[in-house]
């Protein structure tokens, strides 16, 4: 069985908690996808062995067959691990170009602790027992 997934997510951020309360139910196998705070030990273990560029980033990542992807290459690849229903969107959202992707993820990025409270306690662990 090849490694499962792992998606790191700022643990206090209310749209990243949100989107892996989201995220959980929907995946096609519960152990295809780990969720871990950047803010954790093992998420900041994970971020050192990245390339120099990827760990000045201030991103969610997706660690998929031992590569990490960021920002909006990590949201759409996280299409991937889900049912069929949300699968099928992957190839729509893979033909926008990833500048213009990236753009729309920094401004969400940007806004996102205005419109989303932060969680009181981090979910993480949690989801991925």
């Amino acid at each position: 069985m090849s490694e499962p997934a792992v998606l790191l997510m700022d643990g206090d951020c209310g749209l990243c908690t949100r989107s892996a309360v989201f995220l959980h139910p929907r995946l096609t196998d519960a152990k295809s996808m780990r969720f871990v705070a950047i803010e954790s030990e093992e998420g900041q273990a994970l971020i050192s062995t990245f390339p120099e560029k990827y760990q000045q980033a201030d991103s969610v990542y997706l660690i998929r067959n031992g590569r990490p992807f960021m920002r909006s290459a990590a949201a759409v690849r996280c299409l991937l691990y889900l049912k069929w229903h949300y699968k099928f969107l992957f190839p729509f959202a893979w033909v926008i170009p990833l500048p213009i992707r990236d753009v729309a993820y920094r401004i969400v990025a940007k806004y996102r602790m205005k419109f989303f409270a932060p969680p009181e306690v981090c979910i993480f662990p949690s989801l991925t027992a």
